[in-house]
Formats: C-alpha cells, sequence, structure tokens
C-alpha cells in the first residue's frame, strides 16, 4: 500500500471520481491523497490576445472546480499549479516523495502514437509507480 498518492485530474473529464477512487483503494489508511490539477497558460502568440484579467479568472474556476470535486473526500488534498501537464506531474511527484501517480487515460487515438497522451508521458518519464485508469 501507498503512503502518498497524485491523482491528476482533468476538470473537463469525467473520470476523477473513478481515478480517486483506485487512489484510496491502493493507499495505506493513514496515506496522503494529493487530488492534483495542472492549469496550462495559454501558449504562444494565443497570449497576446487574451486579457490578463480573463485568465485569472479562469485560474480561479478552475481552483473552484477543482476544491468543489475533493469537497467531503477525507484524506485527500486539492492542489492547482500552473505548467505543462506531464512535465508538472512528473516534477511535482518527483519533489513531493510520491510513491503512486494514479492517473485516467483515455483510449489511444492515431494522434497518441506520434505524439504521446499526458498519461504515456507520465508512465515513461516518473520514477515512482503509475497505476493508469482507463474507463472503457
Amino acid at each position: 500500500m501507498y503512503k502518498k498518492v497524485l491523482v491528476p485530474l482533468a476538470l473537463d473529464h469525467g473520470i476523477s471520481q473513478h481515478t480517486l477512487e483506485v487512489a484510496r483503494a491502493l493507499s495505506a489508511n493513514d496515506a496522503e491523497i494529493v487530488a492534483l490539477h495542472v492549469y496550462e497558460m495559454p501558449q504562444g502568440s494565443v497570449s497576446a490576445y487574451l486579457d490578463k484579467d480573463m485568465v485569472a479568472e479562469g485560474f480561479r474556476a478552475a481552483n473552484r472546480l477543482l476544491r468543489e470535486k475533493t469537497e467531503g473526500l477525507e484524506g485527500v488534498t486539492p492542489e492547482i499549479i500552473k505548467g505543462h501537464t506531464a512535465r508538472t506531474i512528473i516534477d511535482y511527484a518527483n519533489d513531493n516523495d510520491v510513491d503512486c501517480i494514479v492517473i485516467g487515460s483515455h483510449k489511444p487515438g492515431l494522434s497518441d502514437y506520434f505524439l504521446g497522451s499526458t498519461a504515456s508521458r507520465v508512465v515513461r518519464h516518473a520514477k515512482c509507480a503509475v497505476h493508469v485508469h482507463r474507463r472503457i
């Protein structure tokens, strides 16, 4: 059983509750579960066309939604960080002594074979155990 489990959550996908349940099943009784959402900032020329207040409100809305999804879940700590999704998940796990990452994944499509999904990048580069939960 794991003592510290990281559950990256994509707030726009409906798999969050399932991955949190898997994390709880893999956890020791006194384990810490961190529900992490990585907020990707607008990139490149797109950021030039967005108002800073709009971007800040998007971050606040994501933070509220993360807290709503984890409200009332004992032992689950919500965390939101700005960054590139896969790299930030891996860095967070390495920097915070995470024992296991429980990450949801969709059925891979053709683009995943060329670019790779977030879950596949985390599996390839994480230094801890990774449990991929695919909901069919």
